[in-house]
This record gives C-alpha cells, sequence and structure tokens, in this order.
C-alpha cells in the first residue's frame, strides 16, 4: 500500500509539473524526465506485479526516454524578425527572435 501510495504522488507531482510552460529547453528536459520516470515506474511496477526491481527499471528507462522526448519538443524555434541585403543584392536575416 506504502509503494502504490508514494508512485501515485510521485506520478501526480509530476503531472502537475508538466502543465507548466517556459521557453528555457532545460525546462523541458526535467518535465519530460520526471513524468517519464513516473509513468515507466507504475508501467514496470504494474507489470512484474508490484516488485520493486520492476518499478525501479521501469522509472530508470522511462526517466531516459522522457527527458529525450521533452528535450526534442521544447527546442527553441526562430524565425526572421529583420531582413537585410548584401552587396550583390542577396536577402539575408539580420536579426532572428525565439519563441
Amino acid at each position: 500500500m506504502k509503494k502504490t501510495l508514494a508512485l501515485a504522488l510521485a506520478f501526480a507531482g509530476a503531472l502537475s509539473v508538466s502543465g507548466c510552460y517556459t521557453p528555457q529547453q532545460q525546462t523541458g528536459t526535467l518535465a519530460g524526465g520526471a513524468i517519464g520516470a513516473g509513468g515507466g515506474a507504475l508501467i514496470g511496477s504494474a507489470l512484474t506485479g508490484g516488485s520493486a526491481g520492476g518499478a525501479i527499471a521501469g522509472g530508470i528507462i522511462g526517466a531516459g526516454t522522457g527527458a529525450l522526448i521533452g528535450n526534442a519538443v521544447t527546442a527553441p524555434r526562430r524565425h526572421c524578425v529583420r531582413w537585410g541585403w548584401d552587396a550583390y543584392g542577396n536577402r539575408f536575416c539580420r536579426a532572428f527572435a525565439y519563441y
């Protein structure tokens, strides 16, 4: 009962952080890792009949996968906000904005 309650609280805490948005790429990586760890621990525990080893293995695998996905999803995006022309008349971007 204590294990299940601890895993449920960890998952709820990770899930509450997932709704926050900040433009920093590191935040997405950490949130993705936390959500993946919680979900992986729950799935690993359920598949192995409640064993601690399954929960630990699932948490480790889920944390790694969630961090990779979170990092890929929150990569900074940019677009040009100021255009210029060089000496040959070619257009180029002089300033980028990140969002």
